[in-house]
């Protein structure tokens, strides 16, 4: 089972929307593209098939998730326990290094400067799901055991 924000739960059924509302374009365009004729040669054609076919793909994979997925609240600000949608600030108890994180669902894959994307399913997630404000946690990371000391949860 995979547990997302209420937030992350209104973009998936969000993209679901758009792809839907997507097949009546490719619908008419392969249209488009049958009424020029021969359609072994018809690149306008096999492209929108394929399109098609992916964005079929996509709506399947996406409701799947959807239906399996648990709507959970997200970390509310004050909190002292770090739960799905709290942003963390962590001090890497070796380099001395703070960096900002946020627990999600799923990556939302922005490139947003001010915190990192942490999945709940990540080694990482894992590690911080229902840590506690000052608790050290063990990070075990491909390139060995990481530890963090949880400084702050907004």
């Amino acid at each position: 089972m995979e547990f997302i924000t209420k937030t992350e739960r209104g973009a998936l059924e969000g993209r679901i929307a758009a792809l839907r509302a997507n097949r009546a374009v490719i619908s008419q365009r392969i249209a488009e593209a049958r009424a020029l004729g021969d359609l072994k040669e018809n690149g306008d054609y096999h492209a929108a098939r394929e399109q098609q076919g992916m964005e079929e793909s996509e709506i399947r994979r996406l409701e799947e998730r959807l239906s399996r997925a648990q709507v959970v609240e997200e970390g509310g600000r004050g909190s002292d326990v770090v739960f799905l949608g709290s942003t963390v600030k962590l001090r890497d108890v070796d380099k001395g290094d703070v960096d900002l994180f946020r627990l999600v669902g799923e990556a939302s894959n922005s490139s947003d400067a001010e915190y990192v994307e942490v999945t709940a399913s990540s080694p990482m997630g894992e590690a911080l799901m229902k840590a506690r404000l000052g608790e050290v946690i063990r990070v075990n990371a491909p390139r060995g055991v990481k530890r963090f000391e949880v400084v702050e949860i907004k």
